[in-house]
């Protein structure tokens, strides 16, 4: 779970020196502004570790997350700032993540797009958000669990490039996974 006193103004002696009211300028890869208090942009690895090594003057570049998936992980961090999220059971136990101990507002936030989620797991892992990526990731797996392989290609968009031998070939190969 996120410790939000790593990015307190007692542990961080860069953040200390903010006046009160002040925010971290982060920069999507679009070149888009955003203000966020540092509690907030904290709770990604990589900007936290941005902030202790040089201060928060400086706007951070984030050159590898468009504007609207910023947007996107902003709001999860605002609303998990004061509300860790709780563990996801895994293997999940179903394919609604509610069910293996995702919040209906978590559940409501990963109901999008698959495009957008997977630009989410994208950020999420290049910011360092373990509870972002975990949820994005167990998305994912709530999307192939208990579909069979046509299935998971058709959900994914995925084209069978294997010869009908090739595939044959892979599946004696793999079907202990079947068995179990």
């Amino acid at each position: 779970a996120f410790d939000s006193s790593t990015c307190s103004p007692s542990v961080l002696p860069t953040v200390t020196a903010m006046a009160e009211g002040d925010k971290l300028t982060l920069k999507s890869s679009q070149g888009e502004i955003f203000e966020v208090e540092p509690e907030v942009a904290c709770m990604s690895t990589l900007i936290k570790n941005m902030v202790d090594d040089s201060g928060t003057d400086e706007e951070i570049p984030l050159p590898n997350v468009k504007t609207a998936i910023l947007s996107k992980v902003i709001d999860y961090c605002k609303y998990h700032k004061d509300n860790p999220p709780e563990e996801i059971q895994k293997p999940l136990k179903s394919t609604n993540l509610v069910e293996c101990g995702v919040s209906e507002w978590d559940n409501e936030y990963v109901n999008i797009e698959q495009e957008v989620l997977f630009e989410l797991i994208l950020a999420a892992n290049y910011l360092d958000i373990k509870s972002l990526l975990d949820l994005t990731c167990a998305k994912v797996a709530s999307m192939i669990k208990g579909k069979n392989t046509e299935e998971i290609r058709k959900q994914f968009n995925i084209v069978n490039d294997f010869t009908p031998e090739e595939e044959a070939q892979v599946r004696e190969e793999n079907r202990w996974c079947e068995d179990a």
